[in-house]
């Protein structure tokens, strides 16, 4: 009897720590998704995101990751940043955030860039909910 209390103790724990595993990630992604939103508000004097977004100074970000860079359709873009050849994944959106100006030469943009990788991934959290029309995935 009591080598079984131990065991249905041990089994228990493991057992409901397990499921509680879900509910902490949860939170965890939107406190991401909530720092990026906060992160892109110094991007919006420049850029727009979401539907009925439209380019500004900058161009309008909705699809950003995974598109071609100088390729927001109406906006005018460096020759730089239309010949860098860039395609906008993850990793060389991280890059460019950090400093603009050392990824493209001659880009347009005029941004200081981003230093914490931790606000660049969840900036690009951020961006990636949004499709090529505005609609959060």
């Amino acid at each position: 009897m009591r080598a079984v209390l131990p065991r249905f103790l041990a089994v228990s724990f493991l057992t409901s720590s397990l499921l509680a595993l879900p509910l902490l990630a949860h939170p965890a992604a939107a406190q991401d998704l909530e720092a990026g939103q906060r992160s892109f508000n110094k991007c919006r004097a420049c850029h727009q995101i979401g539907e009925g977004a439209r380019n500004l100074v900058g161009p309008e970000l909705n699809g950003v990751i995974g598109r071609h860079s100088g390729a927001a359709e109406g906006y005018s873009y460096s020759n730089a940043t239309k010949n860098s050849g860039l395609t906008w994944d993850e990793a060389t959106f991280a890059d460019y955030i950090k400093d603009p100006k050392a990824k493209i030469p001659g880009t347009k943009m005029i941004f200081a860039g981003i230093r914490s990788e931790k606000e660049i991934q969840d900036l690009i959290a951020f961006l990636k909910q949004f499709d090529k029309d505005g609609k959060k995935l």
